[in-house]
């Protein structure tokens, strides 16, 4: 549960779901919806460093500015905000997208209320929420080529603590070498995987039989 009070915007253009959804999350214990936009354009108008929201629940399709527009210019100018993208479709092409783009979690719009709840707690707590469907796109989608890719013992033992809920401060620790050194881990496997994120990383991993869901 969480310990404060989670702060949550809706961007999606369907009134009577953000209504629901409204809802559904003050039914949450430690959530409120501080506000609703309609698009992506609207969200900037509204959003402020006084008024920023921890999550936003985003909707892919939309008009005036949709999902992927919208979540780009959150990386550029509200990179802290975590992101939980909201589609009735299970597209491939647009979930990798997002991804790409750093969100924390998706969800499809017909999921279960516990679900959602799920999804918000998770990405609360720092984790990643994404369901099955997505996991199989992405396996799928990363590392066709990067079977072949030799590492050693550290790094391998790096990607297996990467798979894990452990801060790279703790993984640190937990290899009893420097911040600095994780990092250089990091940056290599970034360059021999031809990945970019943490994200990556796991999902090489899981791939590879190297950490299990």
């Amino acid at each position: 549960m969480p310990t404060q009070i989670i702060q949550i915007a809706l961007v999606d253009d369907h009134r009577l779901f953000r209504s629901g959804l409204v809802s559904l999350i003050t039914s949450f214990i430690g959530y409120e919806v501080i506000f609703e936009a309609a698009n992506g354009d609207e969200l900037s108008h509204k959003i402020s460093p006084k008024l920023k929201p921890d999550i936003i629940l985003l909707d892919i399709n939309m008009p005036v500015k949709d999902g992927i527009e919208t979540a780009q210019w959150l990386r550029n100018n509200y990179p802290d905000i975590c992101i939980i993208i909201l589609s009735m479709f299970e597209d491939a092409d647009k979930v990798l997208t997002m991804i790409k783009l750093g969100v924390k979690g998706y969800l499809l719009k017909d999921a279960e209320p516990y679900e959602f709840e799920q999804a918000l707690k998770k990405v609360t707590q720092g984790e990643l929420y994404y369901p099955e469907f997505v996991t199989r796109h992405l396996v799928n989608s990363i590392g066709r080529t990067n079977e072949l890719v030799k590492l050693n013992n550290r790094e391998l033992e790096f990607l297996r603590l990467a798979g894990t809920e452990l801060t790279y401060k703790e993984i640190a620790d937990q290899m009893c070498i420097s911040a600095r050194t994780v990092d250089g881990y990091r940056d290599q496997l970034f360059k021999k995987l031809q990945i970019k994120s943490r994200v990556g990383l796991v999902l090489y991993a899981i791939k590879n039989n190297l950490v299990q869901l």
